[in-house]
């Protein structure tokens, strides 16, 4: 694991609450949107790379769906979730990894991403980070990812961000994922200030 990556986000879950963090949203509208236009069983399964203490996995576990993941680079993020969640978070698989390092026999129905893929700024990074996506996605399975918007932020949390247009992240994912939609969507901030993010949905390509 790259240890210097998981020492900063481990240090953001140790020193800051929710309500001081960017990224916060008490409800992810937008996420739950494009996962609501799937169409999905009750026991599709689905990941939430970067999860965090994100509330993404709440409201699936209150919509009655059983077969959620959610992978952080921060113990310290997860160990925050599972208090959260109580007796629910014996519901969910939890992975503690570096999303580069990411490896399971498992291949799920939707990968979701809002707001990791955008902290990979280098080629080798980027080319990982599809390799693993296309090596854990179902055929005709699906891709949620939202990043940073080419109006968005060019820093989050003191760490360089890549930003992206509709065309450009669809040029990084590559013929292995075909586009569904994107949209472009401002985020307020806990404290108030706007970030721009782009969301895209993705169906992953029969091999």
């Amino acid at each position: 694991m790259n240890n210097s990556r998981k020492a900063h986000w481990d240090k953001i879950y140790a020193t800051k609450t929710p309500g001081e963090v960017s990224w916060t949203q008490e409800t992810p509208v937008t996420s739950l949107a494009f996962i609501h236009s799937f169409n999905l069983d009750p026991n599709a399964s689905i990941i939430d790379v970067g999860g965090g203490e994100s509330q993404l996995v709440d409201r699936l576990l209150e919509e009655g769906f059983d077969d959620v993941t959610v992978l952080d680079i921060s113990e310290r993020a997860i160990e925050h979730s599972k208090w959260r969640l109580g007796k629910s978070a014996d519901q969910v698989t939890w992975v503690t990894s570096d999303i580069l390092e990411f490896e399971s026999n498992k291949k799920f129905d939707v990968w979701h991403d809002r707001a990791t893929f955008h902290f990979l700024t280098t080629t080798e990074e980027i080319e990982r980070y599809v390799e693993i996506v296309k090596g854990h996605i179902k055929a005709n399975g699906f891709l949620v990812m939202s990043t940073f918007s080419e109006d968005g932020p060019t820093k989050c949390s003191g760490l360089e961000v890549k930003q992206y247009s509709e065309t450009s992240l669809e040029e990084q994912l590559g013929h292995d994922f075909v586009k569904i939609r994107c949209l472009k969507e401002d985020h307020q901030t806990p404290f108030k200030t706007m970030q721009n993010f782009l969301f895209c949905a993705f169906r992953r390509s029969v091999d």
